[in-house]
């Protein structure tokens, strides 16, 4: 391994994820994130200065250990907070997964493309992108950004041919509409970097944390989606 000491900070880490990316990953929850969305499921990721700090070659030593459990599709997940916010450290654990032979999979809001972030997507094998809502109005009011950024940066992956998997959580009253899937569609297939839809149903066992730390939860009082209307959703992709 090389001799550089990127240090991150750490919220969390799991060792045998399956909901993160292909196949069984190691999945590294950074601490930080600048949005402020309604349904966030952590918010005790929200501060930037918290967290654990590791040096990126510890983490990739400890996700070595679990190798033989990735199979031909599992690797290494960096999730959040947001992970773009510590672009060198994830670039920095990527390219220590490569050396490896490791898959590597980005779990992100897309919502900064700077320098760093291009450099880190260099060696991202694939992204996991959550394209919340499909009008600006609702990004800016329950997310805390403009969509044209998570669009732009969607347009970035699909130049430089990064596969993508795009994500959405379906919430009640905020995006559980026919004519509001048919335009994620519409965005998706416009981007042939894109190879799945995933379309998550809407949580509230966060509570307890909102609790814990004293905030509101900002969503709630919306109900969880039915499984009806869940698969109903899923039969229009």
């Amino acid at each position: 391994m090389s001799n550089r000491q990127s240090i991150g900070r750490v919220h969390s880490i799991q060792s045998m994820g399956t909901l993160d990316g292909p196949g069984v990953r190691f999945v590294i929850f950074l601490q930080g994130c600048q949005l402020r969305c309604g349904c966030c499921h952590n918010p005790d990721t929200w501060d930037m200065g918290g967290g654990t700090q590791y040096c990126a070659e510890d983490i990739v030593r400890r996700a070595v250990r679990y190798r033989e459990y990735f199979g031909d599709e599992g690797g290494v997940t960096v999730s959040g907070g947001e992970p773009l916010l510590q672009a060198d450290f994830v670039r920095e654990v990527f390219e220590e997964c490569h050396k490896e032979g490791i898959n590597t999979c980005l779990d992100t809001s897309g919502s900064l493309l700077t320098d760093g972030v291009r450099a880190l997507l260099e060696v991202t094998d694939r992204v996991l992108l959550d394209i919340k809502y499909t009008s600006d109005e609702l990004y800016r009011e329950n997310v805390g950004c403009s969509i044209s950024e998570p669009l732009r940066f969607l347009g970035y992956l699909d130049e430089q041919g990064i596969p993508t998997t795009v994500r959405q959580v379906i919430i009640p009253t905020k995006n559980d509409t026919a004519a509001q899937l048919l335009e994620l569609k519409r965005i998706v297939g416009s981007h042939k970097n894109v190879d799945k839809i995933e379309l998550l149903p809407f949580r509230k066992i966060c509570q307890v944390k909102y609790d814990k730390m004293g905030i509101e939860f900002p969503f709630g009082d919306i109900p969880e989606p039915s499984r009806e209307l869940m698969a109903q959703l899923e039969s229009m992709l």
